[in-house]
């Protein structure tokens, strides 16, 4: 399989703050059900920092561009949204500082560590119902395809998409153990986690930049 390039890394964090933040009322919206009502809006302000400072992001390697995301979101969200995906992104980044292209292996340990990096920062587990049952799926997918020197890149990120997807419906009707959302106890159940729905709704967008098909998560009014 090609390696995946820094263009193609730009290009999928672009995807990801322009969905972030044309759904910024949606993710908020979801937020309702049992949280504050701002995750939309705290995701959507850190990556509008990005945006506005696209231009200007160091462009010397995968690593460096990502640890760049990575400070700007930390420096402008507060929260809980801003020390999560600014811990990811970091942890990411660190692991390939001086790289310009990147093997699926790599990718594989790069979610890896933001996982482990989000897990460390807000003490979630597989099964809170928090945006890490959404990733765990992800890293598990690209994980099995790093081995396979014939992986489509294209077919591993449809089923990624298609995986965190799932698991929108896959974790509706569980109990919230962490966030906001913990406090609402059983009122949590059988809402969407927004933080599931996020990853779902970029790695759908993602596809699409790529011109790979994927089931398109469903909305939730």
């Amino acid at each position: 399989m090609k390696e995946i390039t820094l263009a193609e890394i730009e290009t999928v964090v672009k995807t990801i703050a322009d969905t972030a933040l044309a759904n910024e009322q949606y993710f908020s919206h979801l937020d309702s059900y049992a949280g504050d009502a701002d995750f939309g809006v705290s995701l959507a302000t850190g990556f509008r920092a990005v945006e506005n400072d696209w231009t200007e992001l160091d462009r010397s390697s995968i690593g460096n561009f990502l640890l760049k995301i990575s400070m700007i979101i930390s420096r402008n969200v507060g929260g809980c949204s801003g020390p999560i995906w600014g811990t990811a992104f970091m942890r990411a980044g660190a692991l390939c500082k001086d790289r310009t292209s990147i093997a699926l292996e790599d990718l594989d340990k790069m979610l890896t560590a933001a996982i482990e990096g989000i897990q460390k920062r807000g003490g979630a587990q597989a099964g809170d119902k928090t945006l890490l049952d959404a990733l765990f799926p992800i890293r598990d997918i690209v994980h099995e395809s790093a081995s396979d020197p014939n992986a489509d890149a294209g077919a591993v990120l449809q089923r990624a998409a298609n995986a965190a997807i799932d698991a929108i419906e896959a974790t509706k009707g569980w109990v919230a153990k962490r966030g906001r959302q913990q406090f609402t106890g059983d009122r949590s159940k059988g809402t969407p986690d927004p933080g599931i729905v996020a990853i779902a709704t970029m790695m759908s967008a993602i596809c699409s930049a790529f011109g790979v098909e994927s089931t398109q998560p469903k909305t939730y009014n």
